[in-house]
C-alpha cells in the first residue's frame, strides 16, 4: 500500500494549473458522489454512503473551532479534522484580540478495508471542493456574465476562479464585496491578476475586470444594490452572523425582471447569516392564488431551496432555521447534478453580450408555460423524491409528520410509501401497456424540461453547510492525480 502526504501548496499548485477537462474529470467524481449520496438509502446496515453528523470543539483560549468530520463511501473512508476561527471571532471588528483562524488542518483518507492512502493538507481542498460542489449549479446557469461575491478569503477565491475556469468565455464583470481591504482580499486580487495570460486566454476570461467594493465607500448601499442587480450569480462566502444585503434589494418588482443563482456557503451554524431571511421566504412561498409559485414570468420560483445536505441544513443554516423552513422546502443538490438536459456548456460557448439579446419580456423561455404549474412532479426521482416539492402546490404533500421526503432519507419513519405511476392491473393488453409507457415517459420529459428551465433561468438559493463525503470524493481524485504528476511525497509498503 502506498501513502501519500501533499502540502498546501503542492495541492495549490495541482488545482490552479489544472485543464478544463482535468477540472471536469474532479467534478464528474464529486456529482456521481452526491448523486448516489441524495438517491441511495441511508440505512446504516444498507448504506453505501454514510454521513455522520459532524462534531465541533470550541478552544475558549484562541476562540476557534475545530471540526471532526468522518464519512464512508464506495470508494473508502475518510476523516477531516479542521480548525477555524469560531462565528464570534471572525466576525469580531477587532482582530488584535483575537487573531482570525484561517480554516487549517488535515484530511486522513483510509481505503475500504482500511489502510491509510493519504494525508491531505485541508486548507484548499475544502475552498477547492465547496465550490467544486456549487458549479455544479453554475454550470446550468444559462448566463453567468456578472458575478458577485462577498468575502475575500479562500472560498470566495475558489468560487470565482472556478466559475472562470469553466464559465470564463461568458464572464465580463466579477463584484468582489468585502467589509474591508484586507490582507486576504489582497491576496484574493493579487493570485487572480498573476494568472498567466495564456492560461486566461485559454478559458476565455482574458478581458474580464475586477472591481472591489467596501462600507468604507461614502455611496455603498446604493453601489452594493447596482451590483448585486446587474449580477446572474451571487456567491456568498463569508462567517457573518448577519444577512449580507437587504431582501427588498432582491425581491422588489425591478430585481425580479431576471433570476439568479445564490450560493451560500459561509455560515455553517445556527447563529450565522447570509443570506436575509425575505428572500428566503420568497423563493419558498405559494402565491395568494395558491396555485403557483413565481411571482414573476421572467424570475421562476422553485418553491424550494437547494441544499448540500438536507440533515445538516435542518440542523446548521442558521438562515433556513430562522426562516422556518420545513424538510419538503429543501431539495440536495444530488437529486439535481444529473439532469442532463440543465447542461449546456456547448450552447453557451456561442454567448453573446446582454447588449445584443432580445429583451427579456419577449423571450418565452425565459417564463414557464400556461401548463407548467399542472405538472405533477411526485415521481421525477423516485418514490417520496423532494424533488416533488418543485413547483408543486403546498396541498399535495408526499410526506407525513413533516418527515424529510428527500430519497436518501427513504427509511425516514414520516414517510409515506407511493407506488409507480405507471404500475398497472395484469388484465391490460400489451398495447395498452406500451401506451401508457410512452405517456409516462413524455410526461416526465416535461418534467424534465421544465425543471431545467428553473435551473436555467429562475431564481435558485443553494445553502451548503459541508459535507464530508465531497473531502472523501475529492480526495480521493486527488491523490490519484498528484500520483500520476508526481506530485508529492508518496511511500510505499507503508
Amino acid at each position: 500500500m502506498t501513502l501519500s502526504v501533499l502540502t498546501d501548496d503542492q495541492i495549490r499548485f495541482l488545482l490552479e494549473n489544472l485543464a478544463i477537462d482535468e477540472l471536469e474529470n474532479f467534478r464528474a467524481e464529486l456529482r456521481a458522489a452526491l448523486h448516489q449520496y441524495s438517491t441511495g438509502t441511508q440505512v446504516p446496515e444498507q448504506s453505501l454512503i454514510q454521513q455522520p453528523s459532524r462534531t465541533s470543539i470550541n478552544n475558549n483560549v484562541t476562540g476557534g473551532t475545530t471540526l471532526y468530520m468522518p464519512s464512508v463511501s464506495p470508494a473508502g473512508h475518510a476523516i477531516k479534522v479542521i480548525t477555524l476561527s469560531s462565528a464570534e471571532n471572525q466576525d469580531h471588528t477587532n482582530e488584535a484580540e483575537r487573531p482570525i483562524i484561517k480554516p487549517t488542518g488535515a484530511i486522513t483518507l483510509f481505503s475500504p478495508d482500511g489502510a491509510p492512502v493519504g494525508i491531505l493538507n485541508a486548507s484548499t481542498p475544502t475552498a477547492f471542493r465547496t465550490a467544486l460542489a456549487s458549479l455544479c449549479l453554475v454550470q446550468k446557469r444559462e448566463h453567468v456574465r456578472t458575478l458577485a461575491v462577498f468575502g475575500g478569503g479562500e472560498q470566495a477565491y475558489w468560487h470565482v476562479r472556478l466559475t472562470l475556469m469553466l464559465r470564463g468565455a461568458t464572464t465580463k464583470q466579477v463584484h468582489i464585496i468585502n467589509r474591508r481591504f484586507s490582507p486576504s482580499l489582497k491576496q484574493m486580487m493579487h493570485r487572480l491578476y498573476t494568472v498567466p495570460t495564456e492560461m486566461k486566454v485559454r478559458e476565455g476570461w482574458a478581458g474580464c475586470t475586477f472591481g472591489v467594493l467596501t462600507p468604507k465607500y461614502g455611496d455603498y448601499k446604493r453601489l452594493l444594490a447596482t451590483q448585486l442587480l446587474d449580477s446572474d450569480v451571487i456567491f456568498c462566502c463569508t462567517p457573518s452572523t448577519v444577512p449580507l444585503f437587504d431582501a427588498e434589494i432582491m425581491t422588489n418588482k425591478d430585481a425580479r425582471r431576471k433570476g439568479r443563482l445564490f450560493v451560500a456557503i459561509g455560515s455553517y451554524t445556527p447563529m450565522m447569516r447570509e443570506i436575509p431571511v425575505g428572500l428566503i421566504h420568497q423563493a419558498t412561498s405559494i402565491s395568494e392564488k395558491g396555485h403557483h409559485r413565481h411571482f414573476h414570468r421572467h424570475a421562476v420560483e422553485g418553491g424550494v431551496v437547494v441544499v448540500d445536505t438536507l440533515d445538516g441544513a435542518l440542523k446548521e443554516a442558521g438562515e433556513l432555521i430562522e426562516a422556518g423552513i420545513l424538510p419538503n422546502q429543501l431539495v440536495e443538490l444530488g437529486e439535481l447534478v444529473m439532469l442532463q438536459q440543465a447542461d449546456m456548456a456547448d450552447a453557451r460557448e456561442g454567448e453573446v453580450d446582454a447588449s445584443s439579446q432580445p429583451d427579456s419580456s419577449s423571450r418565452s423561455s425565459v417564463a414557464p408555460s400556461v401548463e407548467f404549474e399542472k405538472l405533477d412532479l411526485g415521481s421525477f426521482s423516485g418514490p417520496g423524491s423532494s424533488m416533488s416539492s418543485v413547483f408543486l402546490d403546498s396541498g399535495s404533500p408526499t410526506v407525513s409528520g413533516g418527515g424529510s421526503i428527500s430519497p436518501s432519507r427513504a427509511s425516514s419513519p414520516g414517510r409515506k410509501s407511493t407506488s409507480s405511476p405507471h404500475r398497472r392491473s395484469f388484465s391490460f393488453d400489451r398495447r395498452s401497456s406500451e401506451e401508457r409507457e410512452k405517456k409516462h415517459q413524455k410526461k416526465k420529459k416535461e418534467k424534465e424540461d421544465h425543471l431545467s428551465q428553473w435551473l436555467h433561468n429562475g431564481n435558485v438559493i443553494y445553502k451548503s453547510v459541508g459535507l464530508a463525503l465531497m473531502d472523501l470524493t475529492v480526495g480521493m481524485h486527488l491523490i490519484r492525480f498528484a500520483r500520476e504528476k508526481g506530485v508529492g511525497s508518496h511511500v510505499e509498503g507503508f
